[in-house]
C-alpha cells in the first residue's frame, strides 16, 4: 500500500521522494502530452514541452505556495504550460517554421481562467487524475469488492440489484464500497491536494 500520510505535493516538494515524483510523472505526463497534441504540433515538439513543462515544475515545486484555494496546483501547472508554450512560440517563430497563429487564440483561451478552455483544462485534469487514482488502487482487492465498487459507483447501478447480482446482503454490499472509498480518499489526498 502506498504511504499517503503526506499530500503528494508537500512530498513532492522535499525532492527527497521518488516514489512521489514517479506518481506525478505517471498522471501527468501522458495528460499533458494529449492535451498538446490537440495542437498543430510536431510529436517532438510536443515531447520537448512536455519535458520542459515538468522539468520548470520539478525545479519550482520548492518554492510552490499553495494558496489554499481548490485547483491551485493545476493552475500553477497551467500557467507552467502557457509560459512553456510561449516560449516555443517565440523559438520557432524566430526560425520562421511556425504558421504565426498556430496557437496564439488557444493559447489566450487556456490563460483565461473563466474561458471554456480553462473548464476544460479543469475537468480534464480531475478526469486524467480519477482514472489513473482508480487503475493504481484496483490491484488492492480482490475482483468481485472491485466489481461490487464499480457497478455502484461507476454505473450507477441501485445496491438492491448489486446485492442480487453477487447474492450478496446488502449490507455488504456498502461495505465494500466503503472499503474501496476509503483507500480511494487517501490516495487523492496524495493527488488531489493541489
Amino acid at each position: 500500500m502506498v504511504q499517503t500520510s503526506h499530500s503528494l505535493l508537500d512530498r513532492l516538494q522535499s525532492h527527497n521522494d521518488p516514489e512521489a515524483w514517479q506518481r506525478l510523472l505517471a498522471v501527468y505526463q501522458p495528460w499533458l502530452r494529449g492535451w498538446l497534441s490537440r495542437y498543430r504540433l510536431q510529436p517532438a515538439d510536443v515531447d520537448d514541452l512536455v519535458q520542459n513543462t515538468l522539468t520548470v515544475v520539478h525545479k519550482a515545486l520548492p518554492a510552490f505556495q499553495h494558496n489554499g484555494q481548490q485547483g491551485a496546483f493545476r493552475t500553477w501547472l497551467r500557467t507552467i504550460l502557457i509560459n512553456q508554450v510561449r516560449h516555443f512560440l517565440r523559438t520557432q517563430r524566430q526560425r520562421q517554421s511556425l504558421d504565426a497563429g498556430a496557437l496564439p487564440h488557444e493559447l489566450e483561451q487556456l490563460q483565461d481562467p473563466r474561458s471554456e478552455a480553462s473548464r476544460r483544462w479543469d475537468a480534464e485534469h480531475d478526469q486524467q487524475l480519477v482514472r489513473r487514482l482508480l487503475a493504481a488502487v484496483r490491484s488492492e482487492f480482490q475482483p468481485r469488492t472491485w466489481e461490487v465498487f464499480r457497478m455502484l459507483m461507476l454505473e450507477d447501478r441501485p445496491a438492491a440489484e448489486v446485492a442480487q447480482h453477487f447474492q450478496m446482503e446488502r449490507t455488504a454490499v456498502y461495505v465494500a464500497k466503503a472499503r474501496v472509498l476509503a483507500r480511494l480518499r487517501q490516495e487523492l489526498r496524495g493527488l488531489m491536494d493541489g
